[in-house]
């Protein structure tokens, strides 16, 4: 009897297992049971030690084997010369841990042919799929994986697909989505079915309209990424005035024509995953400036199913594919609440009739020189498990935080991500949360009884995690989690030092953290260095307002050695401010109204990007420091003036002297991209200072970086060669967002770590 456990169902696993013990001659039966793949097989141990061999150097390109576990087999072995067979699966719940969900994949290279082919019979049919391909995590509704337990069990087969679906020699042997236009799913617009309702979309986006189109995990927004009338419509209608939409192009050659891409870079573009890749931008290239603005960055991505081809090919040019909500609100996944939701954003649905099970955004990452940083972990890559280092004692689940928020699940030494669910702040967000989690539960079998969460009481998550019958609550500082989230996927279980730089976290003395270095392990940390403080005159007016962020630096900054900016400087920026506004932040910082103070280097970002006035109101999260990295372009300057001084038996960043000089170069007419790039450069430079000074003191060697800010590009990049030249080891995650995506499973891997020590 062997037992293979990972993620073996869905892949193509079972004829896998067919055709090698076939071809070797053994007799017996593969089956999925619970969340594994079984086998009882019998014949010469020669073939059968090469079966096992096989499992793993052979098996499936989407399989990931976690244990293959060779026992006797129970009862008799099968009669010689019986044959292989692939048996009905079975509801046995099997080892624990071992319930992998695969994700969804982009359409495979054999589908496309077919779908591209006037002879085949599956021509132009929107939702070809093989076991190499297609939806997965969308459409399970239960395990083990057999149509019968899929959304697919509403549309039965017909002859000749069920002949394919039964053949060992066909690749669509037991590929539980297959279907084809006699017995599948169909396509509809208004009253047009099939083709005739795919060409009344695409004759919409043709004429400049906006049409929503049901994909894979939810309803996506599609325009004409050329006509900047057509995107400046979907801006206005959506709510999204400058935040970058994701463009879609036909293939690798169109997406080359839109912007620059490293061998990395194309090699993840054309993965199974088919991420969004954000990628240096072409001139001329024919994309209307409203899909990008502010950045001098695109973010593209290849058709994710044969819908998607068909739209591509049919109208002959990059789209703009965007999540199909209003900002702030959830993907609508089903027609009636796609119909409510985007009523006045769309000018019509291309719908279908096949169920979205789960909600799933698209993927987005970002080539950093041989690094994928993962920034969205969403579809093709959610809800594929992750290791951790140490493994739980107890089931757990971790709520995540607020912004980007994910939640994880954990059982031993597994962690599986649930997909991104948006910035957790309202009621219609929480229940999509709520919605994912449930879906996730009942798949992996994970019934949690410890809670993992952040410390910040105001946090929706951390009021969903005390709502919860647990046995235990675990309290995860926001920072820990971040810097626990990069050691625990590089499987650190021992000492590190962790760089945090993010927006704001509360911190475990009751203030806003955001620019922290820690002397960490999983299960504890101990602040040894920070940013200087600054109020936030506001609170979040400052976040949305970086001209307030910089009077609070200008007013306001923490005192370390009698450092202040000059008066008649503060005044010459406050020309740039109504006079009123001026005057009422200047107040509510002399009067401290208003103002909690953070030590976060986010928000120095802020203060830099409004000093330079390259932005005055922020739409989106990291917004500002985007248009900073943007403007800073390619070049390499000196650093600012910069300074660390001990504080409180911590190092301490002084911002002021930073900051001053680069009010005071700006003033003077020196160019806004040299004062970008000196501005990171210093920002690389301080890092290096602070953590040279706590590995001095017996801080670790091994550094890892983490938070939103390390998703720049040029931050990360600097800061990491000034560390590489002190000799010490680099680490900053790839499969887990650094950003607050990543919270989830740096609480999951602190909260195991904590149990493991009682």
């Amino acid at each position: 009897m062997i037992t293979v456990s990972g993620t073996v169902q869905g892949v193509g696993f079972r004829p896998f297992v067919h055709r090698l013990a076939t071809r070797l001659g053994l007799d017996g039966w593969v089956l999925n049971t619970g969340g594994h793949v079984e086998l009882s097989v019998a014949g010469p141990p020669p073939a059968l030690r090469v079966l096992v061999a096989r499992l793993r150097a052979e098996a499936p390109l989407l399989a990931r084997i976690r244990r293959v576990t060779v026992a006797d087999l129970p009862g008799p072995p099968p009669p010689p010369g019986s044959g292989f067979t692939v048996r009905a699966s079975t509801r046995a719940e099997g080892p624990p841990g071992t319930r992998d969900i695969p994700p969804d994949v982009a359409t495979c290279e054999a589908c496309l042919r077919e779908l591209f082919d006037p002879c085949d019979r599956r021509y132009r049919y929107p939702f070809v799929n093989c076991t190499d391909c297609g939806p997965r995590a969308t459409v399970i509704e239960d395990l083990p994986y057999d149509r019968e337990r899929t959304v697919m069990r509403r549309f039965p087969l017909c002859a000749t697909c069920a002949a394919e679906y039964s053949d060992p020699a066909d690749r669509r042997f037991h590929t539980e989505p297959t279907a084809c236009p006699v017995c599948g799913p169909c396509l509809g617009w208004e009253d047009l079915p099939g083709e005739a309702a795919l060409r009344a979309a695409e004759a919409v986006v043709d004429s400049g309209g906006i049409v929503a189109v049901k994909g894979l995990g939810g309803f996506q927004l599609v325009c004409d990424a050329t006509d900047a009338r057509a995107v400046a419509r979907l801006r206005a209608r959506k709510r999204r005035p400058v935040k970058p939409f994701a463009v879609m192009a036909a293939d690798v050659a169109a997406v080359r024509r839109l912007a620059r891409l490293s061998s990395t870079g194309l090699t993840t573009l054309a993965s199974p995953t088919a991420p969004v890749v954000l990628a240096a931008g072409r001139q001329g290239s024919g994309i209307a400036p409203g899909v990008h603005p502010g950045t001098d960055h695109i973010g593209v991505f290849l058709p994710t199913t044969p819908l998607h081809h068909l739209l591509l090919r049919d109208l002959g040019r990059p789209l703009v594919v965007t999540s199909g909500n209003r900002s702030g609100e959830p993907i609508a996944i089903d027609e009636h609440m796609a119909r409510d939701s985007l009523r006045g954003v769309a000018d019509g649905f291309l719908v279908h009739d096949r169920p979205v099970h789960a909600r799933y955004d698209d993927s987005v990452v970002r080539p950093v020189g041989r690094t994928v940083l993962t920034v969205r972990r969403a579809r093709g890559l959610a809800p594929a498990p992750l290791a951790i280092p140490v493994a739980a004692a107890e089931p757990i689940v971790a709520a995540g935080a607020q912004l980007k928020h994910t939640f994880a699940l954990v059982e031993g030494s597994r962690a599986v991500l649930g997909p991104h669910t948006g910035d957790l702040e309202d009621a219609p967000t929480l229940d999509a949360f709520e919605a994912a989690y449930a879906v996730l539960v009942r798949l992996t079998g994970i019934e949690p009884r410890v809670v993992a969460h952040d410390l910040h009481p105001g946090y929706l998550s951390t009021q969903w995690a005390r709502t919860l019958p647990a046995e235990r609550r675990i309290a995860v500082q926001h920072h820990h989690a971040h810097v626990a989230a990069c050691a625990a996927e590089h499987g650190l279980d021992g000492p590190f030092l962790g760089v945090a730089y993010d927006g704001l976290g509360l911190g475990d003395d009751g203030t806003l953290w955001g620019g922290e270095i820690l002397a960490a392990d999983l299960a504890r940390y101990r602040r040894v260095g920070r940013f200087g403080i600054a109020p936030l005159p506001g609170g979040a007016a400052a976040v949305r307002r970086p001209a307030r962020m910089a009077l609070g630096y200008l007013y306001g900054a923490e005192e370390l050695g009698g450092h202040h900016f000059p008066p008649s400087l503060a005044r010459t920026f406050e020309r740039r401010l109504a006079t009123h506004e001026a005057q009422v932040i200047r107040t509510m910082i002399e009067r401290n109204v208003n103002c909690p103070r953070a030590s976060s280097a986010g928000r120095l970002f802020d203060a830099a990007a409004g000093l330079l006035g390259l932005c005055d109101e922020v739409t989106y999260e990291g917004q500002a420091a985007v248009t900073l990295e943007t403007a800073a372009g390619d070049e390499y300057v000196e650093a600012l003036p910069w300074r660390l001084v001990q504080a409180g038996g911590l190092w301490v960043y002084d911002p002021v002297p930073t900051l001053t000089a680069l009010a005071e170069a700006a003033v003077a007419g020196e160019r806004t991209s040299a004062l970008a790039a000196a501005f990171h450069r210093t920002v690389a430079e301080v890092t290096a200072g602070l953590v040279e000074r706590a590995v001095a003191a017996g801080a670790p060697s091994t550094v890892c970086l983490s938070g939103g800010c390390f998703q720049n590009a040029r931050l990360l990049a600097e800061s990491s060669s000034l560390l590489e030249e002190q000799g010490l080891r680099v680490l900053v995650g790839s499969a887990v967002p650094v950003n607050d995506g990543g919270i989830s499973y740096g609480q999951a891997a602190v909260a195991a770590a904590r149990l493991q020590e009682g």
